[in-house]
């Protein structure tokens, strides 16, 4: 495959421990796939470019910013349907992670393939690139049922459950909180503790977010993140660091670091060290 033929596989699992889920960064100029299908539903969004899928009979297109959604057990195929090829990212969901959320027991069901949504398409791509960067467990877990569920319940012929509060979401939301913080280097998943507490993951992450604001990974980096400025005043490398609070790498760490206090650890720890702020 040369370099304009690029496709790019990465697994991430849904928590510590959790089931697999994939996600595939593609670029093609003319490769065009056999007839196939998937057991999972398969959620694309398009990023370049223009794609035609033969799809339920008839043939349909994809062009940048659309979301495509293709059931379990549906054959098709996809190819380029401009000079240009066509670019994407997708992720494999079992049918169980779309209907989380929803009401009754009956799988969510698109009479559409082809969904204009730029809002939940920018959330999903964005989503696919962190996750294919550094694919976290507890990211993962926090990030895609709730955009999958949000999916569904905007676009298919199932719907949320709806919006009402969790009973004792502030409770709940302090049990996952105290959880996390005393088992930062390996958190167990959003599915246990929804299980111990009698809820389904979608109504906790709804109750962790809107008592904390935030899910459950974007929590727990930030407690990482206070954790790491303790030990780089003390002196500690960011290597040794980004181990030592749950961090997969200095990578992950300097990520975090800078989207919350704007710098880099390295260069915090010399600040603080030289006597500055």
């Amino acid at each position: 495959m040369d370099a304009r033929e690029q496709a790019r596989w990465t697994r991430a699992r849904l928590g510590t421990g959790g089931p697999p889920l994939d996600l595939l960064t593609a670029r093609f100029d003319r490769h065009v796939y056999a007839p196939h299908a998937h057991d999972e539903f398969t959620v694309g969004v398009t990023v370049g470019g223009l794609e035609v899928i033969a799809y339920r009979g008839g043939h349909i297109h994809s062009g940048p910013g659309s979301i495509v959604v293709l059931e379990p057990g549906e054959v098709h195929t996809g190819g380029p349907a401009a000079p240009e090829g066509y670019s994407y990212r997708a992720l494999y969901a079992t049918p169980a992670l779309l209907s989380d959320g929803l009401r009754g027991d009956v799988l969510p069901h698109f009479r559409e393939p082809v969904l204009h949504d730029p809002r939940l398409a920018a959330a999903l791509r964005t989503a696919h690139t962190d996750l294919t960067r550094c694919p976290d467990p507890l990211e993962a877990e926090s990030r895609l049922p709730w955009l999958l569920t949000a999916l569904a319940g905007r676009h298919s012929t199932s719907r949320t459950a709806g919006d009402t509060a969790v009973p004792g979401a502030a409770g709940v939301a302090r049990l996952v909180r105290d959880r996390l913080a005393d088992e930062l280097l390996a958190p167990p998943s959003l599915a246990s503790l929804a299980t111990d507490l009698g809820l389904s993951r979608y109504q906790l992450l709804r109750a962790f977010r809107t008592a904390m604001g935030m899910p459950p990974y974007a929590w727990l980096a930030q407690h990482r993140v206070a954790r790491a400025r303790g030990l780089l005043e003390a002196g500690v490398r960011p290597a040794e660091v980004a181990a030592l609070v749950g961090f997969a790498d200095q990578a992950h760490l300097t990520r975090w670091f800078r989207r919350i206090l704007g710098v880099t650890p390295a260069a915090y720890r010399n600040s603080v060290q030289d006597g500055g702020p």
